[in-house]
């Protein structure tokens, strides 16, 4: 089974449902702002906590959590980045509660987890060349998932222009895998920070739609044998046989003036 509604079995959330962080998104948003804040009493605070290979193999172990925030993301310091931080904090809040109840606490939880680990073995892998992968990209994993599960929710871009979610996840995703082809090794890291993304939604989302399409092609078969069938020279007055549906089957007429095929005509 595939897909991250599928991964988790009721046992195993009974198991380990102790992991479930309600609000996890949320909590993640608002150390985000911390650092923000901190970076105006300590602007070099985000080295410190930002992902360095060399530092984490020589002890510096909390890098290993604290470079998924040492990063705000939220720009410089003025008030642009303030309006900015707030837009993106309100946007973390409403896709966290949307996620949670889609999938339920639990699940939640298990795909920002999924997500962390992935950025974490994206990093130990992740060549000089390449910038480390800090915690924006959960959010963005977060982001899809949401413009998946609600494609057409609308944003206002630039607080002005509606435009419907799944849109903006088109750009955002385009964006991201361009990169792949100037290396090609691009697509291995983002296969891993974004495998989250694949089984929870990604993958369940193609399923879906393959689901649909098939259904819309039997519909489509089935309007079409009726139709055929209406037209019809032939039908078995018992079992609506024809010459459309059956076409190797005999008709013949019954001493009380109607057809029928060769299983009824002896009965008639």
């Amino acid at each position: 089974m595939i897909g991250g509604e599928m991964v988790f079995s009721k046992g195993f959330e009974r198991r380990f449902g102790w992991m479930a962080f309600p609000g996890f998104l949320r909590y993640f948003a608002l150390l985000h702002v911390l650092v923000y804040v901190l970076r105006i009493a300590r602007p070099g605070i985000g080295v410190l906590l930002m992902w360095d290979r060399g530092s984490i193999q020589a002890g510096e172990a909390w890098r290993v959590v604290t470079f998924l925030f040492a990063s705000s993301g939220f720009g410089q310091f003025n008030s642009m980045g303030m309006i900015f931080m707030v837009f993106m904090v309100m946007i973390a809040f409403m896709i966290s509660d949307a996620l949670e109840a889609a999938w339920g606490v639990f699940k939640t939880s298990m795909f920002y987890y999924c997500g962390i680990l992935g950025l974490i073995v994206a990093n130990f892998f992740n060549p000089v060349w390449v910038m480390p992968f800090d915690g924006m990209f959960l959010y963005e994993a977060a982001f899809f998932a949401f413009a998946t599960l609600f494609p057409r929710v609308e944003f206002r871009l630039f607080f002005i222009l509606p435009v419907q979610v799944r849109f903006l996840a088109i750009l955002g995703g385009l964006g991201l895998i361009s990169p792949v082809f100037r290396n090609p090794m691009w697509l291995l890291f983002m296969l891993l920070i974004f495998a989250n993304y694949l089984l929870w939604a990604g993958i369940p989302a193609m399923r879906g739609m393959a689901r649909v399409v098939k259904a819309g092609k039997r519909r489509e078969r089935f309007h079409a044998a009726k139709a055929d069938a209406q037209n019809a020279f032939h039908r078995c007055e018992v079992c609506g046989k024809n010459d459309v549906t059956d076409p190797h089957e005999e008709f013949r007429v019954g001493p009380d003036g109607h057809e029928y095929c060769e299983d009824h005509l002896d009965a008639h």
